[in-house]
């Protein structure tokens, strides 16, 4: 019950700043967005770990006993310690769904990831027993390289100075990186003639991009060649 006050007197300040915005000082704003970042949880609660890679650096390290009697927030729905659980791919399961559908792009990874293990075990096959340990099966351990291979180191942004907007090189960071990476292998995928179903499309693209080739990667170094085009507008930045 503290916690729905809390919520609702929350809500009534939020009000009444929403009415007036420009009657209050720059402290004040700055105490409106403090407002908007409240939690249920008080600030000594730390975020749970469910990496098991990190519970187990954490003890050896020894730094798993200080957290023993430390507050834990919940862990979300979607977090899990399972072995099987991979963040990159859940996030690339969202991107493959459309319409709320997950269980039908849960269906879709799970095909694309089968029609990768068979093409890669029909190559093994047929190359000689001591050529046969440099072919990879594992259809995960090749959708990292290809996501790896894809992601861009630089973007173009537009900014306008003069009535005119340029193309503007800039960083990416990494976050942005892996997501349009993954959105690309997913246009990539989507790309094709109707009677070619995705998981097949989708399995070629993924392995090409592992080779660091195919579509996508031309797609990255198409990128990189615009950046390097555009150099000459990068001061643009700071302007």
């Amino acid at each position: 019950m503290e916690g729905v006050r809390r919520g609702m007197g929350l809500l009534k300040v939020l009000q009444q700043f929403s009415r007036s915005p420009c009657s209050f000082n720059e402290t004040q704003r700055v105490s409106i967005l403090q407002l908007k970042k409240y939690s249920i949880y008080p600030p000594h609660h730390k975020e749970p770990i469910v990496n098991k890679d990190t519970l187990e650096e954490l003890k050896k390290a020894g730094s798993l006993q200080e957290l023993q009697f430390t507050p834990i927030k919940p862990a979300l729905a979607d977090q899990t310690t399972s072995v099987f659980h991979d963040v990159r791919v859940r996030k690339f399961t969202n991107y493959i769904m459309k319409c709320g559908q997950k269980a039908l792009a849960r269906e879709l990874l799970e095909r694309t990831f089968e029609n990768i293990k068979r093409i890669q075990v029909q190559q093994k096959n047929r190359l000689s027993p001591e050529e046969r340990n440099t072919v990879e099966c594992d259809p995960v351990k090749l959708f990292h390289t290809a996501v790896e291979n894809c992601r861009p180191v630089l973007q173009l942004s537009g900014i306008k100075r003069g009535g005119m907007t340029y193309q503007v090189p800039m960083p990416i960071t990494e976050k942005r990186s892996y997501f349009v990476a993954m959105r690309w292998l997913v246009e990539a995928g989507r790309d094709k003639e109707r009677k070619v179903h995705l998981p097949e499309k989708l399995a070629r693209e993924i392995l090409d991009a592992a080779r660091n080739e195919g579509r996508v990667v031309k797609k990255k170094q198409d990128l990189h060649r615009q950046c390097e085009a555009n150099r000459a507008y990068a001061h643009y930045r700071w302007g």
